[in-house]
């Protein structure tokens, strides 16, 4: 799994955008409720403060309403038209699978790693790099990696797994998200991978601008059983 979480932001509230401003006098707690718990017509300022006065909407029952530019007695509002405020936190999962090859490299997680088979695919066959995009993606609500990268388009041919992972990266942040945290296990019955698994983290960690201590991966045997097993094949979850 990939959580991606919001990025900070500045603002005391949630963003959200449309049309039609008020001004009047709110309190700090008022302000910190969610905006779609708002009604223009009742909010009330602390005790001894005179009711909040704020021009009337006609869509009052349908639009949300964001505060900002507080200041310790004024707050202005805005009402919402669009989409809904970003979620805080969303959960993407990833899978891929590959054939082992006699005489390919084996690239897990942008590092070479030693063994008679590789994986044979169009790209270079990361399945790790590859399922962790498509977890980040899949998190955005965004087509997956087959679909922004086909394997049908010839200049993504050999190309080296990283350059997808910086492609969904740059589209989480344009989202306004970063990496929450990343769970990824390895299924494959050769090689052993706890040697290599600390350089992967940490190549991880600087494709994904992450600290290592969100980022987890995890390796297990098929005890022999199918092509996982038998050591035809390798997969990965996200």
């Amino acid at each position: 799994m990939a959580a991606v979480k919001a990025s900070p932001s500045p603002s005391p509230c949630p963003k959200l955008f449309g049309a039609g401003q008020g001004i009047g006098r709110v309190s700090r707690a008022a302000l910190c409720k969610p905006a779609s718990t708002f009604n223009l017509l009742s909010i009330k300022s602390q005790p001894k403060r005179s009711p909040i006065s704020i021009a009337r909407f006609d869509r009052e029952d349908e639009d949300g309403v964001v505060a900002c530019k507080a200041s310790p007695s004024t707050v202005t509002f805005t009402t919402k038209d669009a989409s809904p405020p970003a979620l805080p936190f969303r959960i993407g999962h990833g899978f891929d699978l590959h054939r082992l090859e006699p005489n390919l490299p084996l690239i897990i997680g942008g590092i070479n790693i030693p063994h008679d088979r590789g994986c044979e695919a169009h790209s270079d066959g990361d399945v790790l790099l590859h399922c962790i995009v498509d977890a980040i993606l899949g998190a955005l609500g965004l087509p997956d990696i087959g679909q922004i990268f086909p394997d049908t388009d010839p200049k993504w041919k050999g190309a080296t797994s990283s350059v997808f992972v910086k492609e969904a990266v740059r589209l989480m942040h344009e989202a306004g998200y970063e990496l929450g945290n990343l769970d990824a296990t390895l299924i494959l019955q050769r090689p052993k991978l706890s040697p290599h698994k600390e350089v992967i983290q940490s190549n991880l960690c600087a494709l994904l601008g992450a600290s290592s201590s969100v980022i987890n991966i995890k390796a297990k045997t098929h005890e022999k059983v199918d092509s996982l097993g038998e050591n035809r094949s390798i997969a990965a979850h996200t």
